[in-house]
């Protein structure tokens, strides 16, 4: 299946849309990994934990929202939009949302 963020994929024409498909995470973060974050936070650098959980979070959203389009038979996703939000002080919610059609 294609995922794209642009509205058309070149070369190909849009045979016939399904709607809009969404898939979601949300994943907790321990009280260690945030007491490390904020440290690496005071002295600089990256938290590769966080970037973990984000990698991690982003590819289920993405894998639902694929699920969702196949079950419509569509064989693409266009317009592909990828959403990141903290719920309270220890949950990260992705959400990815997109158009599903069928490439012709």
């Amino acid at each position: 299946m294609l995922i794209t963020s642009t509205p058309t994929v070149e070369g190909k024409a849009i045979g016939e849309y399904f709607g809009i498909v969404v898939g979601e995470t949300i994943v907790a973060t321990s009280i260690f990994r945030d007491v490390m974050a904020s440290l690496r936070d005071l002295v600089g650098g990256r938290s590769g934990a966080y970037e973990e959980k984000m990698r991690e979070a982003r590819a289920v959203a993405l894998r639902e929202m694929t699920e969702e389009a196949e079950k419509l038979g569509a064989n693409a996703v266009v317009s592909v939009d990828i959403d990141y939000e903290t719920i309270g002080n220890n949950m990260l919610m992705v959400s990815a949302s997109g158009t599903a059609v069928k490439l012709t």
